[in-house]
């Protein structure tokens, strides 16, 4: 698949870049795809809610009424967890939520987010650029150039960029990430990818 690139401006340059067919023409695999978003969304969780198990209360243990008899549930002291207020039975405890996938599930995942945005025509090439000091204002010019202020992008550069980073830090449609970050849940997330020549190399180098 061939694409047109383009400068910061949306101005065609001429040029033009073939897609590696082993990273953005595959059969998406939606399965490695679920798999490797599913991770990734329980690797940002806390895991820190806690709720108090009866032997962590600080209420009277003193029994409240006979065992038998009294027309109700059978209760020890105030902390019980029939009681309103009591102890919470099988509660949450802190814990980690991420889980192990293997490497080749992963890449096979990001081939296939990618391949996803090759076949909707949302890959939008642009000349390597940088900015010589951070600044919003230019960040969302290239966006508007480029068509694609409207929508979530997600901007793709060789490495680590600070000037660019911290220009598209305030967008909120907008995130920036280097070639050798991308994950698949940020690029089925963005509406459309804009990525530099220099990234298209290391995107193909990493997952070929």
């Amino acid at each position: 698949m061939e694409v047109n690139v383009l400068n910061i401006k949306g101005e065609a340059t001429g040029k033009v870049v073939t897609l590696n067919e082993s990273v953005f023409g595959i059969e998406p695999n939606d399965h490695a795809i679920y798999l490797d978003v599913k991770q990734y969304l329980a690797a940002q969780r806390q895991g820190t809610a806690k709720s108090k198990e009866r032997s962590e209360m600080s209420g009277s243990t003193r029994k409240l009424g006979r065992q038998k008899g009294g027309g109700g549930a059978r209760r020890g002291d105030i902390n019980s967890p029939v009681l309103v207020g009591g102890a919470r039975v099988f509660g949450p405890k802190p814990r980690n939520y991420d889980f192990k996938l293997n490497k080749k599930v992963k890449q096979l995942a990001r081939r296939s987010a990618l391949s996803y945005k090759a076949q909707e025509n949302a890959i939008v090439v642009v000349e390597d650029f940088t900015f010589e000091a951070p600044s919003t204002k230019n960040f969302v010019a290239m966006l508007e150039g480029l068509k694609v202020a409207d929508k979530k992008s997600l901007v793709v550069v060789a490495g680590a960029d600070k000037n660019v980073y911290l220009s598209g830090r305030n967008i909120k449609k907008a995130q920036v990430a280097a070639a050798a970050n991308i994950n698949t849940y940020g690029v089925l997330n963005a509406g459309v990818m804009v990525v530099t020549e220099s990234a298209l190399n290391v995107i193909s180098e990493v997952l070929a």
